[in-house]
């Protein structure tokens, strides 16, 4: 597989242009950065416009220092001249059976609650009971040959109709991905962003209050099924320390009962 993201190729001006990119994007001075690199303001200079070529070092450590997503440290090495830092092993590989046991084990561990695994253009890679019960329905092409979250979460035929706060939730998910984009540049990504915003979303789809006020501490996801409406809080977590691009691109999601009434629901329905 490829070390590079998609949509980022390393130019023939070197890796100058890009360290500055992601110094602007990140909206760091030549000087700050410099501080935070233990280097020079006119070394920092003097990289970014090619007049000095860094060590495979000084790559990584600005990398760090900027907070650069570990398959875009690789493109920064590969324009650099160096040769990729970070592995990138296939998910089916042997060499993550543990890692793949660990986090089936961990989302069915959650159940009756839902939980999945995604990775960073939110195709499922895993899902438990939980998923399943809320995906139930759905038509098939929106299910395989692998589901994609945004696209069953906002598409017309997918969970949007289910939802009770459409706008409100769809809002959110369109605003996650536009601070997923500006970081990492992805060309796929930002294709799936301009599909899912260009859904329609349906005239009455007007935001439900609950029939009693509910204090929630976080933007609620409020979605029928079976003649209910269930309230889902929802939680991302990622893995600490990555040193594989698969491993740090992984995300697991799961959906916490917002109310009593949810999880009474889940309860009964799947024990």
């Amino acid at each position: 597989m490829t070390a590079l993201v998609s949509g980022t190729t390393p130019t023939a001006r070197g890796v100058g242009p890009l360290l500055r990119a992601w110094r602007v994007r990140r909206r760091v001075s030549q000087l700050e950065l410099a501080l935070r690199a233990d280097s020079s303001a006119r070394h920092i200079s003097f990289i970014e416009t090619g007049r000095s070529r860094p060590s495979e070092e000084m790559v990584l450590r600005l990398a760090e220092r900027l907070d650069v997503p570990m398959r875009e440290r690789n493109a920064l090495l590969l324009a650099a001249g160096y040769a990729p830092h970070y592995p990138e092993t296939p998910l089916d590989d042997p060499a993550l059976d543990a890692l793949r046991a660990g986090m089936e084990r961990l989302i069915k561990g959650y159940e009756p609650y839902p939980a999945l695994v995604v990775d960073a253009t939110y195709d499922v890679l895993a899902a438990n009971q939980g998923v399943a019960m809320l995906m139930d329905g759905l038509p098939g092409h929106l299910l395989t040959p692998r589901p994609n979250a945004m696209r069953l979460a906002l598409h017309p035929q997918g969970l949007a109709p289910r939802i009770r706060n459409l706008r409100e939730w769809r809002g959110h998910l369109l605003e996650q991905m536009r601070r997923q984009i500006a970081l990492d540049r992805s060309r796929s990504l930002r294709a799936l962003y301009e599909e899912v915003a260009a859904y329609p979303v349906p005239d009455d789809a007007h935001d439900e209050e609950p029939d009693e006020p509910v204090p929630y501490f976080a933007l609620p996801l409020r979605i029928e099924h079976g003649g209910r409406t269930l309230s889902f809080i929802s939680s991302i977590s990622t893995f600490n320390t990555p040193m594989d691009v698969t491993v740090a691109e992984l995300a697991i999601e799961t959906l916490l009962p917002a109310d009593p009434a949810t999880v009474e629901y889940l309860h009964t329905s799947l024990s």
